[in-house]
């Protein structure tokens, strides 16, 4: 595997972090350098799918916890799930640098591999 298909990896989850300054920037970070680069690295696409599948699970998670606001514990929830969302974010990003697919916890599998 070469350096530049680990550092392609690595930039699909960085551009995660997107999302904390533009909206849906979550998915369209990665989404982008995934359509990008999924068809030259078979790390990038392993990566861009684990990543957006996530990515998608985690706004599901945080729009049940917005709706679990009404009863309180969903206050709780939102903060527990961003601090989540980044610890395992940047674990991957750490995986991703040493040439390793990470599956992320508590993920929903939304986009399926490709059939070659």
């Amino acid at each position: 595997m070469t350096r530049d298909e680990k550092n392609m990896g690595v930039l699909v989850h960085l551009a995660s972090f997107s999302g904390y300054l533009i909206p849906f920037g979550s998915i369209l970070g990665p989404l982008i350098v995934w359509l990008m680069k999924r068809d030259e690295y078979a790390f990038v696409e392993s990566c861009g799918r684990n990543c957006l599948n996530f990515k998608i699970s985690v706004i599901i998670y945080f729009i049940i916890s917005g709706i679990l606001m009404l009863v309180g514990v969903g206050f709780l929830l939102i903060g527990i799930l961003a601090i989540f969302d980044i610890i395992v974010t940047i674990i991957a990003a750490i995986k991703a640098s040493e040439g390793e697919s990470y599956k992320y916890p508590l993920t929903i599998n939304f986009i399926k591999p490709r059939a070659y």
